[in-house]
């Protein structure tokens, strides 16, 4: 049964609309979910989980990260709560863009602890070769001992392995075989299966024709081919492409016992649902922002009543495709942002100074897409804080 649609809301406040003018917004009836799962799951779901900037560090954030530690374990309580898996250190996390290896390995002991400490929440953490500086990189064994490196510190922390996206091998990497040799070679030396994560140039330019082509349809063969080769190093491949047909194509050719994980920000729905050839698990940047919309959905997918998973997990889709438009590399700060709005943190502060990275208009129609769905759990929170982001920028309440 569906958690029941209260009364309309009473709240209003001011937003901008396209045409350079202010509108009154009424908020729409409110929605609620519960804080804990109840049930069971039908699919591995994994949230790739933001940090929490520390606003009050005495850093220059385009320079130096400085983290919320306290605040960044509690939002990943928050989501093994919910049933949820975390992807730790990915690209939500600003892996690359504000969150060096230092930092990102921290983070990884960190949240491997914890995970723990429950007895055991599903925790895998990204290792790649950011470490390696694109224009050190000289050659295939550069990228090779850089993943190696990333693995063994995160293996003697007691994690699991997502093998991210190398910006050096896509700089280096020339064919199939260059590809090959390096996947091969790391897969060969891992403790425990990995998710391997295919994330398009609409996430990071720097990884433009990944798998050593700009033709898709050939770096799906060749990916399928050295991920089959390796299949009993595999639990999955997370492909972010936003490419719904090609995320289905490949989940048919995979080997039997290799997971999908969509990584499709706009279509997430309808491949966690699947068809009657299959499925996606799911591992979501946007799932860091619709945790508990996202855990209820599953719940009731795994119960049998999939209108019900729909009716949840449908009307967030708009606001997801919104948060993930190009250019999508600066999704993270809508992310945050619904983490600001939800009272998981007290600002609106990012590793980076990436907070500035989307305009006052795109924080508007956020909030009109979150409200719509139901997704801010305490409206007259989310509202005040929405009207002193808005007052920042120039919109008296």
């Amino acid at each position: 049964m569906n958690k029941p649609v209260l009364s309309a809301s009473s709240l209003s406040l001011k937003l901008p609309v396209t045409d350079g003018s202010i509108e009154s917004y009424r908020l729409a009836a409110s929605r609620s979910f519960p804080a804990k799962l109840e049930g069971t799951l039908n699919r591995v779901a994994f949230s790739a989980a933001h940090v929490v900037a520390d606003p009050l560090a005495d850093v220059d954030p385009w320079l130096t990260s400085a983290v919320d530690w306290d605040r960044t374990i509690a939002f990943r309580e928050h989501v093994w709560d919910l049933g949820l898996g975390v992807a730790e250190a990915m690209d939500t996390a600003q892996r690359g863009m504000g969150l060096d290896w230092p930092t990102s390995l921290e983070l990884i002991q960190r949240s491997v602890r914890a995970a723990k400490a429950r007895g055991g929440a599903l925790v895998f953490s990204g290792a790649g070769t950011d470490h390696l500086a694109v224009e050190d990189a000289k050659s295939i064994d550069d990228v090779i001992r850089a993943y190696e490196e990333q693995i063994a510190a995160i293996e003697k922390a007691g994690g699991r392995i997502i093998l991210m996206a190398s910006r050096a091998l896509a700089k280096l990497g020339r064919h199939a075989d260059d590809y090959a040799r390096v996947y091969n070679r790391v897969l060969s030396q891992v403790a425990e299966p990995v998710i391997i994560h295919w994330l398009g140039d609409m996430f990071d330019p720097a990884l433009a024709n990944y798998w050593g082509t700009e033709n898709l349809d050939t770096a799906m063969d060749i990916a399928v081919g050295i991920i089959n080769a390796n299949a009993a190093k595999v639990d999955g491949v997370k492909v972010s492409l936003l490419d719904k047909q090609r995320e289905i194509d490949m989940r048919r050719r995979l080997d039997k016992s290799v997971k999908m994980y969509t990584g499709d920000d706009f279509n997430y729905a309808e491949l966690i649902a699947g068809d009657d050839k299959g499925f996606s698990h799911a591992l979501l940047g946007i799932f860091d922002a619709i945790a508990p919309a996202a855990s209820y959905a599953l719940s009731r997918l795994a119960a049998g009543d999939e209108a019900g998973f729909h009716d949840v997990l449908g009307p967030t889709v708009p606001l997801s495709r919104h948060i993930f438009k190009a250019p999508t590399r600066f999704y993270k700060t809508g992310i945050v942002f619904m983490a600001y709005l939800n009272g998981h943190q007290d600002h609106f502060t990012m590793v980076g100074g990436q907070e500035g990275t989307r305009s006052t208009l795109h924080l508007a129609e956020l909030f009109r897409l979150a409200d719509k769905a139901g997704l801010l759990a305490n409206p007259e929170l989310a509202t005040r804080r929405m009207k002193a982001v808005l007052a920042l920028r120039g919109i008296e309440a």
